[in-house]
């Protein structure tokens, strides 16, 4: 039989198709350039989460307008009949214990809390505790299965 009454022999032979050998070592590029985008990818998030982590460390100030700020996020969340509002989310390295007695949750958790996310709170205990208001903490994603970022939560009812 030859090509002309066999189409099949010609589709074997037409180098437009690829070889499993070829589609093998396309597949391969594909995944290794996935690979290189997925690191270079975490690479650029784990330095945005160091340099998160370094300005945190420093001290916020705490000015009238973002009190005022704060005041009017709080109106809004309780117009939707929200009862608690994120003020912080913040890499759970800030924890001298690594979120430990957050997730717990113990008692004495505001205790791990260094750098802004210890100021947060100091602010909530002179200005915000006296009128009602609550502070809860806790771990907010999971990566890897590791405490990732807490969520502190200004809270009412």
């Amino acid at each position: 039989m030859s090509e002309k009454t066999n189409p099949a022999a010609r589709v074997v032979d037409d180098e437009t198709f690829m070889s499993v050998a070829d589609l093998k070592a396309y597949i391969a590029e594909v995944e290794t350039a996935k690979t290189s985008q997925s690191f270079t990818a975490q690479q650029a998030a784990e330095l945005a989460k160091k340099q998160l982590i370094d300005t945190l460390l420093q001290p916020i100030e705490i000015t009238h307008e973002k009190l005022e700020s704060l005041k009017r996020r709080i109106e809004l969340a309780a117009e939707r009949d929200e009862h608690e509002l994120m003020i912080l989310r913040f890499p759970s390295e800030l924890c001298t214990d690594h979120g430990r007695s957050i997730n717990l949750p113990e008692e004495d958790w505001p205790d791990s809390l260094v750098g802004a996310p210890r100021q947060l709170y100091e602010v909530w205990k002179d200005k915000f505790q006296g009128l009602g208001y609550g502070l809860k903490a806790m771990i907010i994603d999971w990566p890897r299965g590791f405490p990732g970022d807490v969520g502190m939560f200004l809270t009412w009812r």
